[in-house]
């Protein structure tokens, strides 16, 4: 039974480290396989992402056709490996057999298989079309590997400020100039709390898309207190452009399409695409559409989450409802499996949609949010009642509308209410003086504990790095910040880990001292050092977790680190030395006890 017991100790601490090890798997990838290039690539903005996906597919495709034209007969080598992958499929789709050796010529026309081109024209279509899929290959492979380097980043230990540098804003949101500016929505939303909370999360929605599409580095932003927004942009200082981003304002509202007006300018943009706009989106002709008309670019949502530029519209100025009626906003399939977003409107928002859609069956209403087009859908009938649904979505774009009705709805007074930057040679400074203290701890605990407990020591070495070594991997898992104050934690932790196995070698040292065998010196040890390790760190850690609640910054860092380091701690010196005890006794059946100078 206590060999089985011993088997399930071993099972649960593989599991543990095993477990471990996929929370730290980003942190690893992040820090010590993604290159610095890498890195700065995965912390540009979406668009800057798309952009360098973008140029960089042109430039390969582009040197992919002109070899292809020099030496149509050259194998298709290790250069083109990310091309070997579609031929081969492209050959398999129309089950020819696949070329040896593959040249580069046999790789191109594999795109073309199954399409039989005669004229000039359709010859050109044909190698347009094959063109096209090799950026877009080309572009995905891009893509993948820098969106794989941000999940990484999103998923590790992340540097403070004050050990990478960069800049850090608290936005103050009025919520009580928002209640007061719409009080018959406070009544609609189901109350002034159920309200501000949506306030919240519109503020936080609208920081978060604008402070991305500014170009800015992966930020971090999140809610503290009730009425304000953190937000963390590492590496970079913004601050000129931080202001314009915060005072702009999010619009939703919807709109009427002018469909012959859109097909005149249409026709004249593709005339005229280089004398159509200036350099800040503007016509540089107003007056190619009539009074009361504007032109907007219907977007949608790309592979890279970002707004995907479709067409333009032209649609009229007057606002058909205001998004401040929408009362909320689900996403959900109808009965011939066709997603849509179902929204509720409050009962005057109800009367003015019931009366502006009857006036206008068969015209295509737009839902419009800052200045862009997010959906466009045809009125069939007149919808009262005040329950509305917009068909002809994927689940992301669904999703995505859902949200912009959500949120976006109502205008939040923004304000910056304190903004600090941080240089990063400071950081480098604080990152090596952590690092040093740490190690300088370390090194100095290991000395001691071999010097002075000689054997056992080993087991106490291994347990503070284990303990280490979980405190990173939960550090992973919840996606933490490591700052100045997180590391003296763990310097604290160590110091309180070492207490703990020097309590129990005490113990075991005094049961051998009265004569008992190394087994039974060993569990009288651990039985006796067990509630006075536990009453110790069980306050320890009651103050740290009310540290981490109340406190904000540096404290909630120092307390957070605290708080999983003497949890970790207890784990490795009460059941992984156990364990190590237990292992040098059974299994290298040891009869005595390295642990002192004086008892054996």
């Amino acid at each position: 039974m206590e060999k089985s017991s011993k088997r399930w100790r071993f099972v649960i601490l593989l599991v543990v480290l095993g477990t471990c090890l996929a929370f730290l798997r980003p942190t690893i990838n992040w820090y010590f396989k993604t290159s610095e290039a890498d890195q700065k690539l995965a912390l540009m903005s979406l668009e800057k992402i798309k952009e360098y996906s973008v140029q960089q597919a042109a430039k390969d495709v582009k040197a992919l056709e002109a070899d292809v034209a020099a030496n149509p007969g050259a194998e298709l080598g290790e250069k083109y490996a990310w091309l070997s992958k579609s031929v081969k499929k492209n050959f398999k789709q129309y089950k020819k057999s696949i070329p040896e050796p593959l040249t580069l010529g046999a790789s191109l026309s594999s795109f073309s298989l199954g399409r039989v081109a005669k004229t000039d024209d359709e010859k050109k279509n044909v190698a347009s079309s094959i063109h096209q899929r090799l950026l877009e290959l080309r572009q995905e492979y891009y893509r993948e590997k820098v969106l794989a380097d941000k999940r990484n980043y999103t998923n590790s230990v992340k540097l403070g400020l004050d050990l990478s540098g960069g800049m850090n804003i608290i936005v103050h949101a009025d919520l009580d100039a928002a209640v007061k500016a719409n009080q018959q929505s406070v009544a609609a939303s189901g109350g002034e709390t159920l309200f501000k909370e949506r306030a919240m999360e519109q503020a936080i929605e609208t920081l978060k898309s604008r402070i991305d599409r500014f170009g800015l580095t992966e930020p971090v932003i999140r809610q503290q207190g009730e009425d304000r927004v953190y937000i963390e942009i590492p590496g970079a200082e913004q601050s000129d452009a931080i202001n314009t981003i915060i005072m702009g304002k999010g619009i939703l509202n919807f709109r009427l399409v002018d469909e012959e007006e859109t097909n005149k300018f249409l026709q004249y943009y593709y005339s005229n695409p280089d004398a159509t706009f200036d350099e800040n989106g503007k016509l540089l002709d107003p007056s190619v559409i009539p009074e009361g008309l504007e032109v907007l670019g219907y977007y949608t949502k790309d592979s890279y989450g970002l707004d995907e530029f479709i067409q333009y519209m032209v649609v009229k100025k007057e606002v058909a409802l205001d998004g401040r009626y929408v009362k909320s906003a689900d996403v959900s399939r109808d009965q011939m499996g066709q997603t849509g977003v179902d929204f509720t409107l409050d009962s005057e928002g109800a009367e003015i949609f019931a009366n502006f859609t009857g006036d206008h069956v068969g015209e295509r209403l737009c839902v419009i949010s800052d200045n862009k087009i997010k959906s466009a859908a045809t009125i069939k009938t007149k919808i009262a009642g005040g329950q509305v649904r917009i068909d002809g979505f994927g689940l992301e774009e669904a999703q995505n509308l859902q949200k912009v009705l959500q949120t976006a709805w109502l205008e939040v007074p923004l304000s910056v209410e304190s903004q600090q930057v941080i240089g990063a040679e400071l950081g480098e400074q604080t990152i090596r003086a952590g690092l040093m203290a740490l190690c300088i701890g370390l090194i100095a605990i290991f000395a001691f504990m071999l010097l002075f407990y000689k054997g056992a020591g080993i087991n106490a070495i291994v347990a503070q790095i284990l303990n280490l070594y979980i405190l990173f991997a939960v550090l992973s898992a919840f996606n933490l910040t490591l700052t100045l104050p997180s590391i003296a934690g763990m310097i604290l932790t160590v110091g309180m880990a070492v207490d703990a196995n020097v309590i129990i070698f005490e113990r075991i040292k005094e049961e051998l001292k009265l004569g008992k065998s190394r087994g039974a010196a060993i569990d009288a040890g651990f039985d006796g050092a067990f509630w006075a390790i536990m009453d110790s760190n069980i306050t320890t850690f009651i103050a740290a977790m009310f540290l981490s609640q109340l406190g904000t910054g540096s404290i909630q860092g120092f307390a957070v680190s605290l708080a999983i380091g003497v949890a970790s701690s207890v784990f490795t010196a009460l059941f992984v030395s156990r364990l190590m005890f237990d292992v040098g006794t059974e299994a290298f059946k040891r009869k005595t006890t390295s642990i002192s100078w004086r008892v054996k």
